[in-house]
């Protein structure tokens, strides 16, 4: 069974860094495009950067210069490096993973459990 695993959130006072990341495992053949989005208290999931199988990679507006998506193919694995952090980053964040796995005929979307991001002002 194919899943995602994210891993370091954690709270972290204003203008700090953290580093996220989200590991795939189970019978995974390919992984194509991969994103992180988040989820603040009372609003809707939205989409925060995402990084193609190529390596092309796209932020919202208002991470731009201050988060990078990175991918490692070997390990599965993509991270969200977080720098100069604002209050308004606190949300939830999951990684999710267009993976195409052994026996599948296409690509189905995957999604983590989700991991806590607080910034303190």
């Amino acid at each position: 069974q194919v899943q995602l695993v994210e891993s370091g959130g954690g709270l972290m006072q204003a203008g700090g860094s953290l580093r996220l990341s989200c590991v795939a495992s189970g019978p995974i053949f390919s992984i194509n495009a991969m994103g992180w989005y988040r989820q603040a208290p009372g609003k809707q999931r939205v989409l925060v950067a995402t990084i193609t199988g190529g390596g092309n990679t796209n932020y919202v507006d208002s991470v731009k210069g201050r988060f990078t998506i990175s991918r490692d193919n070997a390990k599965n694995a993509m991270y969200l490096q977080m720098n100069s952090l604002k209050p308004e980053d606190t949300a939830v964040y999951y990684c999710t993973a267009a993976i195409l796995d052994f026996g599948a005929v296409r690509y189905i979307d995957y999604w983590g459990q989700g991991t806590q991001v607080t910034v303190s002002s």
